[in-house]
């Protein structure tokens, strides 16, 4: 089979659909190297003293681990001076990260989760980078929060990274979901799965069974049902599936279908769920979407929603059409 970089697969695209222009090949590429710095450091561990937490909290008041701060670092140094981004936007920070005005200033905005799946950089299970492109609004001059605040069907490209025993590259950039894996030996992505498709049906599902107890009666109803089995109104067996990484469990159902469910509870009712929009749900409700998939909150299609604010929360049910449909029609009941 010959070896397709992620270099032509980006000029081929561009070429037959006419899709990337040269800014957001750029873009990519850049993302794609800082993935493999990433990639590095993570893969150091102990050894490159990265584990472990830092003496610090992100925005959200969560304690940072060395390699949150790390990774974050490595996708502004990388993004900020090839003139192609107005401005970037981290989970891991409060607001907004103007380009230096000593750098020229392009038409893209980046968002980016720098590596999900914290709890588990120190137990060496897989975790990830999750980044979301947009077009800057037209005519803006400096770039403001409320420049990012476009819903996920004006997303360019999204993709994330997953650092597992292998790294993988998944990338969208409206044209089907494509997976390129890194030849860590030769240092460049290499093309390995084409036009990914999430099966319509599945048997398995991914949700924190811990907070059970905390569900609203729709999630109650589904999941009871699923546990039932054979026996039980599905009438088939169900695997439950749970890494705490949600790029390794997206990746796993984009690989071989399943529905990923990260719900609202009853523990915070003013919260609409935990997961947030920019930086997590709409790139992946995007990847999902293009693979055949469907991305909902419960009650509407994660990529219409309207954000009202950076580090806006959600609730989300991806992956296999037919369940996410299923779920979904019982919030409405």
């Amino acid at each position: 089979m010959k070896r397709v970089s992620l270099t032509q697969y980006l000029i081929e695209e561009q070429r037959l659909n006419n899709s990337i222009p040269a800014e957001l090949r750029l873009l990519i590429e850049v993302l794609a190297r800082a993935c493999k710095t990433i990639s590095h450091s993570v893969g150091k561990g102990a050894l490159g003293e990265v584990l472990g937490a830092a003496e610090s909290e992100n925005v959200q008041g969560e304690i940072q681990k060395k390699l949150d701060i790390i990774s974050n670092e490595i996708l502004l140094q990388a993004n900020e001076w090839g003139g192609h981004l107005a401005a970037m936007a981290s989970e891991e920070m409060e607001t907004i990260h103007p380009i230096p005005n000593r750098y020229p200033m392009g038409e893209y905005m980046l968002l980016f989760d720098p590596l999900d799946g914290s709890s588990n950089i120190d137990v060496n299970v897989s975790i990830g980078t999750i980044f979301s492109v947009l077009k800057a609004p037209e005519g803006m001059a400096t770039p403001t929060e409320d420049d990012f605040l476009q819903p996920g069907t004006k997303q360019v490209a999204a993709g994330y990274a997953v650092y597992g025993p292998q790294t993988v590259l998944v990338l969208t950039t409206g044209n089907g979901v494509h997976g390129f894996t890194l030849d860590r030996e030769m240092g460049s992505w290499v093309m390995t799965q084409r036009n990914i498709q999430i099966p319509v049906d599945t048997a398995e599902y991914a949700i924190n069974a811990s907070n059970s107890r905390h569900w609203y009666a729709p999630v109650k109803r589904y999941i009871t049902e699923l546990e039932a089995g054979k026996t039980g109104p599905r009438e088939k067996n169900f695997n439950m599936r749970w890494v705490a990484s949600m790029v390794a469990d997206v990746h796993r159902i984009l690989n071989r279908g399943g529905i990923f469910m990260y719900p609202a509870d009853q523990r915070e009712p003013d919260k609409p769920g935990k997961l947030r929009l920019m930086y997590e749900a709409n790139p992946m409700a995007l990847l999902v979407e293009q693979a055949g998939g469907a991305a909902t909150d419960g009650k509407q299609r994660i990529l219409d929603i309207q954000p009202t604010k950076l580090h806006q929360r959600v609730a989300v049910f991806l992956g296999s059409r037919n369940e996410v449909e299923r779920v979904t029609r019982y919030h409405a009941e």
